[in-house]
């Protein structure tokens, strides 16, 4: 009966992981929850999780990796991979490895945001179209993380299964033989290969512009002085050269769609337009239009007069999801006007401020300067618009650095446990001022978090169920007649199956204890079994859902969902190929 229960549990998990209407995190509040209802977790650990080493060390780990780039060190280095030519192949190839080696020590996702503005930029320089390189650092960045201990958060949930079944956990560089392995054969192939496997999407012209978005959905409303008033749509041609589509005109409250040419603009009528950024700033000066969503913010309030208009990517976890500009009350909660919506592969047929806001939307916002970074957090994005270097933080370069490293050297000589010493350098990176106290709890990824904690003890119901025995015995069944490398190629694969539609933190909790039950029935050594769930958890390459570096870059790069297979499923049949060797030349049966 328990574990009808646990796997029942686990069934609808996995359902609304794919199904992706409810965020993760609450998916896994709902199963822990349930499941201490039905008293298969006892009470008194419903909450373990949050303590659990695995968790803080996460945490500590996002904390110092927005400590990294607050120090001017990745600004430094992007710099100099903004010098190594023009070519191609030489880009995608000093790009990816740029984000692989950063991912190895810093969130895979922070790395990737990071180095975006530069790939897009070189792209823009070189002729290129953007879409031959987002997508390769994208996964690079999965690459990457797979060769430390840090470098990705199944990487710390294996090393503390192995500790709790062992007595002592992965160190920070026994995954470095079987991961830097991968990440050069990947990065190989992604550079050599990949990239033509990926659709063309033509570069702008406009080297200012930064990402590939090129219909803007606005709304502009007709002044007095405007030159379009008493003007026919057609005749508004005259006057401006901007690529503007009309697609709608607002006048007096009511909506007339489609107008004709022979149509006579009004004064106060709204324009609804579908362009892009460039387009839009030049149909602006040409014309003498105001945006709608163009708010005046209070005279008297600080920075009122630093006013800056930036673009931000909507993540799968933003809390606005599902919510319109209009229910959110977004100048009012947030201080940021909304002045248009981009939306790839559909039409957006709303007025403005009632687009229900997705995943993967580009917005075009306006606040003030001081304010505008911290409010584009709040709501769950990522800016999008091209970075200066951080000149103030140049000289802390050698501090953060310096901790960092002190840090690592701890946990390889085993002289502190890695979330303790990691937590510690996450404290001294704010104390020393390398990272602004406000931004400590905005770098941490809390849905992540709250999931990983969730999952723990769930997890946990799997195995004192005796579910995860359960499982392991029907694969040994089924597989009594395959040698052992053929198992672990079964648990490799199945793993990342799981981590292409679910979360990977969450498909390494799952897996870990099977793979464990799995070696246990085959009276072999788990570690190689352990890896093989580590390695898996961190190939998500076939869907942009499986991981939030390939949601982001779906948008900005122009991809559509089935893009992904492109280049994904030859990947994971290099990693599998390169992979399961590999592990048993390391982690001997």
């Amino acid at each position: 009966m328990e574990q009808l229960l646990v796997f029942s549990t686990l069934f609808l998990v996995l359902i609304l992981f794919a199904w992706g209407r409810i965020r993760h995190d609450a998916v896994a509040l709902i199963a822990l929850l349930f499941l201490v209802a039905t008293g298969l977790i006892p009470a008194a650990e419903a909450f373990t999780g949050f303590g659990h080493p695995a968790v803080i060390t996460v945490a500590a780990v996002l904390v110092i990796g927005k400590a990294l780039e607050f120090s001017g060190l990745i600004d430094l280095l992007g710099k100099w991979v903004m010098k190594v030519g023009k070519g191609l192949l030489i880009q995608i190839i000093t790009l990816s490895v740029f984000v692989a080696v950063a991912s190895a020590f810093m969130n895979n996702v922070g790395a990737l945001a990071i180095m975006m503005p530069v790939a897009i930029a070189m792209a823009r320089n070189s002729g290129h179209p953007p879409s031959y390189i987002l997508m390769p650092i994208a996964f690079a960045s999965l690459l990457g993380g797979m060769t430390t201990l840090i470098g990705t958060p199944p990487n710390i949930i294996i090393a503390t299964f192995r500790a709790d079944a062992m007595g002592e956990a992965f160190g920070m560089f026994d995954f470095a033989p079987v991961g830097v392995s991968l990440a050069i054969a990947g990065i190989l192939f992604i550079a050599l290969i990949g990239w033509r496997l990926l659709p063309n999407r033509a570069a702008k012209k406009s080297a200012s512009e930064l990402f590939d978005i090129e219909e803007y959905i606005t709304e502009v409303k007709v002044a007095r002085n405007a030159k379009v008033k008493g003007k026919t749509i057609k005749e508004i041609e005259e006057i401006t050269d901007s690529e503007v589509r009309i697609l709608g005109l607002i006048r007096k409250g009511k909506r007339i769609h489609a107008p004709g040419p022979e149509e006579e603009i009004r004064f106060d009528d709204i324009m609804i337009l579908e362009t892009d950024t460039d387009d839009l700033k030049a149909f602006l000066d040409d014309t003498g239009v105001k945006l709608v969503g163009d708010k005046k913010f209070r005279k008297d309030a600080e920075g009122s007069k630093n006013i800056r208009i930036t673009e931000a990517i909507v993540m799968a976890d933003s809390p606005i999801i599902g919510q319109s500009a209009a229910a959110l009350k977004m100048r009012s909660r947030f201080g940021v006007n909304l002045l248009a919506v981009a939306r790839k592969e559909q039409k957006i047929r709303r007025r403005l401020d009632h687009v229900i806001f997705r995943t993967g939307d580009v917005l075009l916002l306006q606040g003030r300067e001081h304010m505008l970074d911290e409010a584009i957090t709040t709501i769950g994005c990522l800016p999008l618009a091209q970075r200066g270097l951080r000149l103030g933080y140049q000289k802390k370069i050698p501090l953060a650095l310096g901790i960092f490293i002190l840090a690592i050297i701890m946990v390889v000589t085993n002289f502190l446990p890695v979330q303790v010493a990691f937590s510690m350098a996450a404290l001294a990176m704010v104390l020393s001022g390398i990272l602004p106290l406000k931004k400590v709890y905005h770098s941490i990824d809390w849905p992540v978090i709250v999931l990983l904690a969730a999952m723990i003890p769930v997890g946990g119901a799997l195995e004192t169920s005796g579910g995860a025995k359960t499982i392991a015995s029907q694969i040994l069944h089924f597989g009594e007649t395959l040698p052992p490398w053929a198992i672990l190629t079964v648990i490799l694969v199945v793993t990342m199956f799981l981590s292409d539609i679910i979360n990977n933190a969450a498909t390494v909790v799952l897996m870990a204890p099977v793979a464990i039950s799995v070696a246990n029935g085959l009276d072999l050594s788990i570690d190689p079994f352990l890896m093989a769930v580590a390695v898996g958890g961190s190939c998500a390459f076939l869907t942009p859902i499986g991981h939030q570096s390939n949601t982001l870059v779906m948008g900005p790069g122009g991809y559509k969902f089935a893009d992904y297979w492109r280049m994904g499923l030859p990947l994971e049949i290099i990693i599998v190929a390169v992979g399961v060797p590999m592990i048993m030349i390391t982690w001997p049966f």
